[in-house]
């Protein structure tokens, strides 16, 4: 039994000290600027951008291959801060200060065909399959990817309440010269 308790011990320690090595020598440096936009983005993985998360859209960007438009969720703030991030000029009279939304399920039409809670990357849909289903607002990106596949139309994207948790100060509008 001691010696069992010797040998996993042993070897515990021997592979640990061999994945520290490995993790000292073989790193791959990455692109810090690309961290710096991924951390900017929602990280919601919607796929609203055209690319299949975060990742890839952060590695686009600080490539210069992606306007830092391209984030719907993200809206205004985010392409400014992106834009600051970079150096670039951004054109912003086309960008629609975004609303936050989330998504609201009408309980009378909802059959709990599921597709919906399959789609959702934040699990903010809670159900079952032949079961009504809810949002549990406060994990809803508004990414509407539930959205788009509901086939009975019973999900609507409404825009935030505010709470004590999410109200801010709102901007003050400017005067008219």
């Amino acid at each position: 039994m001691i010696a069992a308790i010797l040998s996993l011990t042993t070897l515990g320690l021997l592979l640990g000290w061999l994945l520290g090595l490995a993790a000292r020598y073989l790193r791959v440096e990455g692109n810090p600027l690309t961290e710096q936009v991924a951390d900017l983005l929602p990280g919601s993985q919607c796929g609203q951008c055209g690319y299949p998360g975060c990742t890839p859209a952060a590695e686009a960007i600080a490539a210069g291959t992606a306007a830092v438009t391209i984030c719907p969720p993200g809206g205004r703030a985010l392409a400014e801060a992106l834009a600051d991030l970079l150096g670039v000029r951004i054109e912003s009279t086309g960008l629609a200060e975004a609303v936050p939304l989330i998504a609201h399920i009408h309980e009378q039409r909802c059959v709990g065909c599921t597709k919906c809670f399959k789609r959702c990357p934040t699990d903010a849909i809670m159900g079952a399959n032949n079961m009504i289903h809810s949002v549990f607002a406060d994990a809803c990106t508004g990414c509407e990817l539930c959205f788009s596949v509901c086939p009975t139309e019973c999900i609507e994207m409404r825009p935030l309440t505010p709470t004590l948790q999410n109200w801010f100060w709102p901007k003050p509008m400017a005067v008219a010269a």
